[in-house]
């Protein structure tokens, strides 16, 4: 296994989900133009990481990389053990791949063609707003968790991942008091310590 990454995108849930399983697996940094070079295209048109190649097989998007990592590790114990509890991995999954992430676009730029400061800021405003109010339902969430479901699983580093932005973007986070716990518990792990470093962002 060989995961294409970028420092600190969504990709990095991937890295460190690698690292939990403990399997054998490569990682390539691939920045910026990078993504857009031919020889990446190849690997994803979409020019975006991650990407996962297993043998002459790659596979791109975030949540399927997820999904496939702990179906083929099923003992990995990242999946929870009942229906309802990998149902609950997949709800919080999905919050964070469909509604979470999406909303940080105009803090990223989506924005940027409006070519009006003032449509800009409103847009990075509202997206601030939003983005408050997921991190307030996954901090009610968290309430007596130290993982996202209950036990650890995929939906955990891609929630650490987002918040990393948050951060970085200066949303609101004040008073999320699970939320920085979380934060702090997944920032001393030795898997993610580890992913992180590999990505020089420690």
């Amino acid at each position: 296994m060989k995961l294409y990454t970028s420092p600190g995108a969504c990709s990095l849930a991937d890295h460190i989900t690698l690292e939990w399983i403990g399997q054998p697996y490569e990682f390539q940094i691939v920045k910026g133009a990078d993504r857009k070079t031919p020889e990446f295209l190849k690997l994803n048109p979409a020019g975006a990481v991650p990407a996962l190649q297993v043998g002459d097989w790659v596979l791109t998007q975030n949540t399927a990389i997820l999904h496939y990592l702990m179906d083929r590790f099923p003992d990995c114990g990242l999946c929870g053990g009942s229906l309802e509890q990998r149902a609950e991995v997949n709800r919080w999954l999905a919050t964070v791949n469909s509604d979470v992430h999406p909303a940080f676009k105009p803090l990223f730029g989506a924005t940027a063609y409006l070519e009006d400061e003032a449509a800009i800021q409103k847009s990075h405003d509202n997206a601030r707003k939003q983005l408050r109010t997921y991190f307030e339902r996954v901090d009610a969430q968290l309430a007596g968790k130290d993982w996202i479901t209950g036990s650890r699983s995929i939906a955990d580093p891609y929630w650490f991942v987002v918040t990393q932005w948050a951060k970085k973007v200066g949303v609101d986070l004040s008073g999320l008091d699970n939320l920085a716990r979380f934060d702090a518990h997944m920032a001393a792990d030795a898997g993610v310590q580890k992913a992180m470093k590999d990505e020089g962002l420690i």
